[in-house]
């Protein structure tokens, strides 16, 4: 135990050595320490035979500072210290942390709040000795010149009050409205001697399909359109003799419906009478439509049957495409939102870039609902923050080029 004891004693006095030979251990309020590591892995200060040993805690429970505190290289009494710590943040923030003590060191009363990048002031006293340290700590931090964020294109508003169109995702097929769906017979039975039409051809409401014979007058009759629309089938020729049969079918396909499948939880939040955008899978065309019907039963597999009624003036929406569709379900009014396209991902959490000047730094924020254009944001970023919307995975890139170490 003692030879343990002694190694210890050993590392801290040689790091206390090490950095009082680099930096000279100035105690005036200020000085900007050389980071260096003591035996718990935090950032270790020192001013002659004392030193504190400043670490952060968080497994398991939100993040804590732990401070450690040496005095000729052996571990003091927490309760024979007096700490006090005051972390100054961008924007004019400073979080002064309380202390008690706990085992062998002094544990922060107050929870050190992400990001943990700040300048630190430090001061300690115990009986016979007194100190006062002020270092850096930064992380996701990153500062511009004015020229790089012109030409970047970094672009920033403030974060504020929103009002967010919820919406459900569906898919669907596309459908063509039964009853702009005709089928045309032969008025009286005869023999088909002109057929002027094809599938896929656009008719006119009046214009003749074909010509027939009739049988009982030898009188030939035209066979006419009664709907503006496009033959979606033909089931005759030249030559054929024709009774009751149909010979065409018309879709009037200038609107059409939309055949979604919603599941359970969708199906709740559904009404007749909701605003739905429908896009095609490559998303190259929209088009905004009503919900009409909602089917009032569940099929086998626990889908229900929800119909849009959407324009097809240019018939870019053809019968047996598949499409997605948001429905607005309801609207929400949010104290604070931010823009989706704004959110980066740091050390796996969801974070806005902040801007103070020209300095931007994480802000890692705290998400509710989405409406894909704006998500809500429930802790983590103060309302009327800039933040930037515009090429904000350049800053991610510029404070990772060196590692998104988290070290303290």
């Amino acid at each position: 135990m003692n030879f343990i004891k002694a190694i210890f004693t050993l590392i801290v006095l040689c790091v206390a050595l090490s950095l009082s030979a680099l930096s000279n251990a100035s105690t005036e309020h200020g000085h900007t320490e050389t980071e260096t590591k003591g035996p718990n892995g935090g950032i270790l200060l020192s001013d002659g035979d004392l030193s504190v040993e400043i670490t952060i805690y968080e497994t398991g429970i939100p993040p804590e500072m732990r401070v450690y505190t040496y005095l000729n290289g052996e571990i003091a009494a927490p309760k024979d210290v007096e700490l006090s710590v005051t972390l100054h943040r961008l924007g004019d923030v400073n979080d002064n942390l309380s202390f008690t003590p706990e085992n062998n060191y002094l544990v922060s009363n107050e929870v050190v709040t992400e990001p943990h990048s700040y300048e630190v002031s430090v001061a300690v006293s115990t009986k016979d000795h007194r100190a006062t340290w002020h270092y850096e700590s930064f992380e996701g931090r990153t500062t511009l010149s004015d020229r790089i964020i012109r030409k970047a294109d970094i672009l920033v508003e403030r974060a504020s009050p929103q009002t967010l169109e919820l919406k459900e995702r569906l898919f669907g097929v596309i459908a063509p409205v039964t009853e702009k769906i005709i089928s045309i017979t032969p008025t009286y039975k005869g023999k088909v001697t002109d057929v002027e039409v094809s599938i896929g051809d656009q008719v006119s409401a009046g214009q003749t399909l074909a010509k027939i014979i009739n049988a009982a007058s030898g009188v030939s009759y035209d066979v006419v359109s009664p709907i503006k629309g496009e033959i979606t089938e033909k089931f005759v020729s030249v030559g054929e003799v024709v009774n009751e049969q149909t010979l065409f079918e018309i879709g009037d396909l200038s609107s059409v419906w939309v055949e979604l499948s919603a599941f359970p939880e969708n199906i709740e939040k559904l009404q007749v009478g909701q605003t739905a955008e429908v896009y095609d899978l490559h998303q190259h065309e929209r088009v905004r439509g009503e919900v009409i019907y909602i089917a009032p039963v569940m099929t086998g597999g626990h889908i229900a049957r929800a119909r849009v009624l959407i324009d097809n003036p240019a018939g870019h929406w053809r019968p047996g495409m598949h499409v997605k569709a948001d429905v607005n379900t309801r609207q929400r009014d949010v104290t604070l939102a931010v823009q989706v396209d704004a959110i980066q991902s740091f050390r796996d959490m969801p974070v806005v870039f902040a801007q103070y000047g020209n300095t931007f730094e994480v802000r890692m924020v705290e998400l509710g609902e989405s409406d894909g254009e704006y998500t809500e944001v429930t802790g983590g970023l103060a309302p009327n923050t800039p933040y930037v919307i515009g090429n904000s995975y350049i800053l991610k890139a510029d404070v990772l080029k060196d590692g998104a170490s988290h070290d303290h």
